[in-house]
């Protein structure tokens, strides 16, 4: 008998530990799993399609599919308009791609066309402009992903009084015009105003 409770006592003991083996296991994966979750996701750029929002001076490629006479390139105008056949026009200053793509198929149905299909590519981003400390100061081609890097570069560079550490960025959607402190590696987007700033020493 005594042998007999020795090793049920041995089991349970047994059946314990490998409950406590495999809870421990469990949360082990659990805990990795959710510092990868929770992990900062890698940033957006804002100039994808998803998340641009259209302004004067974008050119657009717009497809209403199964109608070609609806079908072309528009461009958008200095009040944030695109003007296209049998709706008339369209407001896309501060919507996204897809945010005008369902408020021309709104405008579409029920008179003209039903469920209807509508894309829009950005075939030419608005420029944007670049004054204060570059050797070429002015209005440059958007370029996706670009930085004020890259927009000092397209402006010939800093000049000689050009303090490095010291640019400001006015962004084309602040309602406001604010100038924000910036840096080298600061995304520029379309409609942006750069100002490099000089130095005193």
């Amino acid at each position: 008998m005594r042998i007999e409770r020795l090793i049920l006592a041995i089991r349970r003991l047994m059946l314990v530990f490998g409950v406590l083996l495999y809870a421990g296991a469990a949360y082990g994966q659990a805990a990795s799993e959710g510092t990868t979750a929770n992990a900062p996701a890698a940033p957006q750029t804002p100039t994808s399609a998803s998340e641009y929002q259209l302004g004067p001076g974008d050119k657009l490629r717009i497809t209403v599919h199964e109608s070609p006479d609806l079908t072309g390139e528009f461009m958008v105008s200095g009040s944030g308009f695109v003007s296209m056949p049998l709706i008339g026009e369209v407001q896309a200053g501060g919507l996204t791609v897809r945010q005008l793509a369902d408020a021309i198929a709104a405008k579409l149905t029920p008179d003209y066309l039903k469920n209807p299909r509508v894309s829009i590519e950005v075939l030419n981003f608005r420029p944007f402009d670049i004054i204060g400390e570059v050797n070429k100061p002015g209005s440059y081609p958007y370029r996706p992903g670009m930085t004020i890097l890259n927009a000092v570069a397209m402006a010939g560079g800093f000049t000689y009084r050009a303090n490095k550490d010291s640019m400001y960025i006015k962004r084309a959607k602040d309602p406001d015009g604010r100038e924000v402190e910036a840096n080298t590696e600061t995304t520029v987007l379309p409609g942006d105003i750069i100002r490099v700033k000089e130095r005193f020493f």
